[in-house]
């Protein structure tokens, strides 16, 4: 995964001025494009598309300095107006193009990643492989944005909308794993991008089988396998960095990559005021 986070890399800089052709790439490595993307925005602390705008706008900061026309160097990097390119320039350098030009500055120079191994993963990771037929996810869905640390408020809104007893109504309902109220992730930006919308559903896993409440909202799980982590800890500070240790220690290391769909915690006991948990964190999986 090491050395095709750098082929990535280089591929980007071979293309700065060009449509970045992610996929193509992914599939020369033999990975897809959604593992490449997620693994990257793990390690590199922030999305695919925000890299390559940073380094083209640190690439483009030398032509403006050297006074060529504007409208060309904003074509040059793939942009179709300097009102497109500036707010991007900007957006980088905190100046406008012409500013920059007139001042020398200020430039904010976003150097050239280089991933590397470093011995890591001195805590083991409980973790099981699991084929699961497919399943529903039956709940109530929410689209909030997706918060990288600490509790996200618009999740805990929405769980405090709900009556009281409809956890009990829910919980009834679940008759497969993951077993109990589920917290699930879908419709997640590959990138993973702090602030992008995704769609957060409480509720439960049934089988195909079983009937349920038509006012339920429904996520339809296809066959497949699972990589599921357990986590003892605070929450939500154990799960979330165990979910960010998925990325630096579990998947470098083991012959699994991420396939799409949703991301589900099992929360199997907890403290009474939830400060501490007991969560499994499912992630589904393929073969390398």
């Amino acid at each position: 995964m090491i050395a095709d986070l750098n082929r990535l890399v280089d591929y980007i800089e071979d293309h700065l001025s060009e449509d970045i052709a992610v996929a193509g790439l992914a599939s020369s490595l033999g990975t897809t494009e959604y593992h490449l993307r997620r693994m990257f925005s793990s390690l590199a602390g922030m999305p695919l598309s925000e890299y390559v705008r940073r380094r083209r706008m640190s690439a483009a900061s030398a032509d403006v300095l050297g006074g060529g026309d504007l409208l060309g160097i904003a074509v040059r990097f793939g942009y179709g107006s300097t009102e497109a390119f500036g707010r991007a320039f900007r957006a980088v350098h905190g100046a406008s193009p012409a500013e920059v030009r007139r001042d020398g500055g200020p430039l904010r120079t976003q150097p050239q990643l280089r991933f590397r191994l470093t011995v890591e993963g001195n805590t083991p990771m409980d973790t099981r492989i699991t084929d699961r037929p497919a399943f529903r996810l039956v709940g109530h869905s929410a689209r909030v944005p997706l918060i990288h640390e600490g509790a996200n408020p618009h999740i805990q809104a929405h769980i405090a909308s709900l009556p009281v007893t409809e956890h009990g109504l829910l919980k009834a309902l679940s008759d497969t794993e993951p077993a109990g109220l589920l917290q699930v992730s879908a419709d997640v930006d590959p990138d993973y991008t702090e602030g992008s919308e995704l769609t957060y559903l409480h509720g439960v896993a049934v089988t195909d089988q079983t009937p349920v409440p038509g006012d339920l909202d429904t996520i339809e799980v296809p066959a497949g396998m699972w990589a599921v982590f357990r986590i003892d800890g605070p929450y939500p500070a154990a799960l979330q960095s165990t979910w960010a240790a998925t990325a630096t220690d579990w998947f470098p290391s083991n012959p699994w990559r991420l396939r799409p769909g949703p991301s589900i915690v099992a929360v199997l006991d907890r403290a009474a005021d939830f400060s501490t948990a007991t969560c499994e964190l499912w992630l589904p999986v393929e073969r390398a």
